[in-house]
């Protein structure tokens, strides 16, 4: 009876406890259903959540252009390859989305991928047997080209997919890379393990104008299903991005591209140590064309051996070029009398300094007056101009005025400005001549626009524009900027009279620097270099020679800077040799192709030739025409010309390319053509273009007579002229016979 009561007491309390179970799960149900809510988290927001996927969409950087509007740095469309390996993924569908034929897929993707057959086949089966969705190929499933995605595809394997991707990319390689940058690529893991790819600007332009270029990633969010389909209602939204804006540069392409070519000349026969050279428009300030070596391709800056901008960047000891400054400083003051005579060959200011000497071992010319001394080149005369005429404290004001002891403030990232040692009496006067004191070459042109656009100094820029990528707006312009008046219109013209005696009168040390057609005015300079003990080096080729010229001597169009450094010289060179063959031959052709008019005779042989009409005329004859007329012509396929590199009334150099487009283009030879002309090619007809080298086509991806689509690619291979014989050359001007002049001075101070 007692067991009874216990049994049933303890069964009593158990439907008590379950009864109550009961009713707190079923209340809680009841509050889930009616609240839709757990623990306060909204199970509707957390199904939602759980089948909502998002994918940033990338925005397009802005673009580089030059100031006809040729493309130097864009956006270029790249894929990556992916294969989808899990067989569930095609199970509802009438055909496999998966790869289905693991030996297939690998014999067929490895040629164009460029990899083991063995490795593709690993990665599929691995993938499959570890129940993996997909999988990657490693970096030779990276960045694959329109074309080899355009390949794979034609295939037609199942399971293949890609993924498109932005890279920046630069068409014309090695060409004002110090100027234009690169922008790098980098991934960042979001805290839900999204990628998200930024690209971003490190050196040049990219670095400089980095937010103008960057834009706003969007994003897409929807609903789907386990396998990422879209649900039929996906709630999807949309975030549209915002790409970023272009920037047009004052770079013109065409001299650009004949300064690298001229530069990767005489790299190849001088093999100097460096070299700069920088091209001014000196009445407005546009940088026109600016380039160093050692360069490097911004597609790939893996290997590069020198960073910096050295036209901005890198300030030494300049030389005689500084003479023009000096000069200039004396005549504004009016203490300068061009007859005045004095004894050249050595000078002592005062009997605690060391001697001043002529660069022809102290010997000197005898008494000649102070402008066959600026001809000459003496530094005996500098120094007695600044000791004895102007005074050390006078000149330091006009170096001022110059802004020789100043950064220019070009719109390039990383200037630096050179040291102006003027402490002491040895220091004030070797700076008057260029020695001991350092100066970039863009803080002496910019002081030389004074001298070339009567008196007034302007900045130098090498941004013109700053577009909206989208509506094709203005959003900034630049125009000339006078940022001083040193000298005045009179003394500048004075100068510029001495600076034309220095290249064309008897006994000029520029005599090297004369041209054809242009009447050429500057000054040489060539600096010692110091070693690494503080003393300079001696030898005849540890030297930094340079030019510093402007032409049309009375009224500059173009003003260039060339400085070329410890270049190996043979038994019958000159230091200024190398540096005469850069400037001579961009200033000659440039100054023609901007079609500035000749000052002095012009050979009949470099008249230009008046471009006829020629869209819409027959391929045949319009092609006989121009070449009657002594022009080079590619004609793109047959039939009716839709389209040309030249316009009509267009004036052009004789034996300049002249690309005909019809209405059935097919590929040319481009064997040895320029990459300037390769680049005119691509744009008339919208081809992807990827060069390797620098120089001249040596071969060609598409093969001749190739009918042509939008978009297709075409890869070219240059190299230098010289290595073989190409269709054309850098044109290059019979250098004048060895003058007597003698060559620049040694800047020796002992």
């Amino acid at each position: 009876m007692r067991k009874n009561k216990q049994t049933h007491l303890m069964a009593g309390i158990l439907i008590v406890f379950f009864a109550g179970v009961f009713l707190i799960l079923t209340g809680r149900f009841m509050y889930i259903q009616a609240t839709g809510e757990i623990n306060d988290v909204s199970l509707e927001e957390w199904a939602d959540q759980k089948r909502t996927t998002s994918h940033t969409l990338d925005s397009e950087r802005g673009g580089i252009f030059d100031n006809n509007g040729m493309t130097l740095a864009y956006d270029r469309p790249t894929f990556r390859i992916y294969a989808v390996v899990d067989e569930s993924y095609s199970n509802d569908l009438e055909e496999p989305v998966h790869v289905d034929d693991h030996q297939q897929a690998a014999q067929e993707l490895a040629p164009i991928l460029e990899m083991e057959e063995s490795d593709i086949l690993s990665r599929l089966q691995n993938g499959a047997e570890n129940e993996q969705f997909q999988v990657e190929f490693g970096s030779a499933g990276n960045g694959l080209s329109q074309q080899e995605r355009d390949d794979i595809v034609d295939l037609d394997l199942s399971g293949i997919n890609f993924e498109k991707e932005a890279v920046r990319y630069y068409p014309n390689g090695v060409f004002a890379s110090h100027i234009i940058g690169f922008a790098r690529d980098s991934e960042t893991e979001t805290d839900d393990g999204e990628i998200i790819r930024e690209i971003s600007g490190e050196a040049g332009i990219e670095n400089e104008m980095d937010d103008i270029l960057s834009g706003q990633d969007g994003y897409i969010s929807y609903q789907r299903d386990r396998f990422n389909n879209k649900l039929v209602d996906p709630n999807e939204v949309i975030q549209q991005p915002e790409d970023g804006n272009n920037v047009y540069l004052t770079i013109d392409q065409k001299i650009q591209t004949l300064l690298e070519d001229t530069l990767s000349q005489v790299e190849e026969d001088y093999n100097p140590e460096s070299m700069t050279a920088v091209v001014m428009d000196p009445n407005t300030g546009e940088v026109i064309a600016m380039s160093n070596r050692p360069s490097y391709n911004p597609n790939d800056p893996s290997d590069v051996k020198n960073w910096y901008n050295d036209v901005i960047s890198n300030p030494f000891e300049p030389g005689s070029t500084v003479k023009m400054f000096t000069w200039a400083a004396a005549i504004e003051e009016g203490v300068y009398n061009g007859d005045e005579e004095f004894s050249s060959g050595s000078y002592r200011a005062n009997e605690q300094l060391d001697p001043i000497h002529d660069h022809n071992n102290g010997d000197g010319w005898g008494s000649i007056s102070y402008d066959e001394g600026f001809i000459r080149s003496s530094n005996v005369a500098t120094a007695k101009l600044l000791w004895e005429k102007m005074g050390a404290e006078t000149y330091l004001e006009y170096i001022e005025a110059f802004d020789l002891d100043k950064e220019t403030g070009i719109d390039l990232p990383g200037e630096v400005a050179g040291d102006v040692l003027y402490n002491w009496p040895l220091e004030k006067i070797t700076t008057s001549f260029g020695q001991g004191s350092t100066m970039t070459p863009i803080q002496q042109m910019k002081a030389a626009t004074a001298i070339a656009n009567d008196g007034e100094m302007l900045q130098p820029y090498v941004i013109q524009s700053i577009v909206d990528s989208s509506t094709g707006d203005v959003i900034e312009e630049k125009s000339p900027h006078v940022v001083g008046d040193p000298i005045s219109a009179d003394t500048s013209e004075e100068v510029r009279r001495l600076l034309d005696a220095a290249v064309n009168s008897e006994n000029a040390t520029g005599a090297k620097y004369s041209l054809d057609d242009y009447t050429v005015g500057g000054k040489t300079g060539t600096a010692q270099i110091p070693g690494s003990d503080g003393t300079y080096q001696t030898g005849r080729e540890n030297l930094a020679f340079s030019f510093l010229g402007m032409a049309p001597i009375d009224d500059p169009e173009m003003m260039m800077y060339v400085s070329v450094k410890q270049p190996e010289l043979a038994s019958t060179d000159v230091g200024s040799d190398p540096v005469a063959f850069i400037f001579n031959n961009v200033m000659e052709n440039s100054l023609h192709y901007l079609n500035i008019e000749p000052d002095k005779g012009v050979d009949s042989s470099v008249e230009q030739v008046e471009i006829p009409g020629l869209v819409g005329k027959d391929s045949s004859n319009a092609e006989q025409t121009l070449i009657d007329l002594g022009l080079r012509v590619a004609t793109i396929g047959s039939g009716e010309i839709v389209a040309a590199n030249v316009e009509e009334g267009d004036e052009i150099l004789p034996n300049d390319r002249v690309i005909l487009v019809t209405d059935e283009p097919t590929m040319p030879d481009v064997t040895g053509w320029s990459l300037r002309d390769v680049m005119e090619l691509a744009n008339l007809l919208q081809l992807e273009v990827e060069a390797f080298g620098h120089g001249y086509v040596d071969t060609q991806s598409m093969e001749e007579d190739t009918p042509i689509d939008e978009g297709d690619y075409l890869g070219v291979e240059l190299i230098l002229p010289g290595e073989n014989n190409t269709e054309e050359e850098i044109t290059d001007h019979e250098e004048s016979e060895q003058s007597d002049a003698p060559e620049d001075e040694s800047l020796d101070t002992e």
